[in-house]
């Protein structure tokens, strides 16, 4: 499948703000499962730009404004293919081993009710690590409802839980929680999804990836309760969403912050070649 993806996200301040620095994860690489053949990001002419690698290899874009500004408008276009049955097996070049995704962070950290959500998955599997991530898809997606504006970038998965509702966030982060606890390798993934809509402001998504042996790195979409497919370009990866957001950043000054996203995802992209 053939996407053309353009996103724009713009701050507006109420009060003029003196400095910005933010990182940015909005280019998709290349991988046996997706191909990039054009993308562009546009920022405002004040602003520095700079390119690099995080960690984990995933692109990153460091963003720097050093004079009084009241906006800031970030626009990312560009073509994307993805290919074939198997996308949900993540077979980009690793930095680290799988283990090191089962590190606890703050957002991913688990209470009691994640034990036994947990337990219970683990428990009624056929004793497989696949089946057991499986059944805690299945169990999570049953506990959360998807439901935005009950939940912000700072909830926790324990929080998410106890709530009852969240977003795409959520569902990912209760879902490594889980399957840390479980002994399974678990990491958060950002990125987009075309869902037959040509306008589509949902279309910014977060899911799952787990170790499976034998497998490697296979995706679990909570929110959707499926297996990424074809329909899924994969931007970004890390331990939780603090290391894979689109834009994270800081600020001197400004005073009320006002942000507005717009997010095309179309299918059938062949004359932007």
């Amino acid at each position: 499948m053939k996407f053309l993806i353009e996103h724009e996200s713009s701050y507006h301040y109420s009060e003029p703000v003196a400095h910005t620095i933010q990182a940015l994860h909005l280019r998709p690489l290349d991988t046996p499962s997706q191909k990039v053949h054009s993308w562009q990001i546009k920022v405002p002419q004040s602003a520095a730009l700079k390119e690099t690698r995080d960690v984990y290899g995933n692109a990153l874009q460091m963003l720097c404004i050093e004079r009084p500004h009241s906006e800031i408008a970030i626009r990312v276009s560009g073509v994307v293919e993805t290919f074939g049955a198997d996308w949900g097996l993540a077979t980009t070049v690793e930095r680290f081993v799988p283990r090191f995704f089962l590190r606890r962070t703050m957002l991913t950290q688990h209470d009691e009710s994640i034990a036994v959500l947990t337990a219970d998955a683990v428990a009624a599997s056929d004793g497989t690590t696949l089946d057991t991530a499986h059944r805690l898809m299945n169990a999570i997606r049953a506990a959360i409802d998807y439901r935005p504006g009950t939940t912000d970038v700072a909830t926790t998965a324990s929080e998410a839980l106890a709530a009852g509702s969240g977003v795409c966030q959520d569902h990912a982060h209760v879902f490594i929680s889980a399957a840390r606890l479980a002994g399974i390798p678990a990491r958060y993934v950002s990125g987009y999804l075309c869902t037959g809509s040509a306008v589509d402001d949902d279309a910014g998504h977060a899911w799952a990836e787990a170790h499976i042996e034998g497998l490697g790195w296979v995706g679990f979409d909570v929110a959707n309760c499926i297996c990424p497919t074809d329909a899924y370009v994969r931007v970004a990866y890390g331990l939780d969403y603090l290391e894979a957001a689109p834009i994270r950043g800081l600020r001197r000054g400004g005073g009320q912050e006002t942000m507005t996203v717009r997010l095309k995802v179309a299918e059938g992209a062949s004359q932007q070649q």
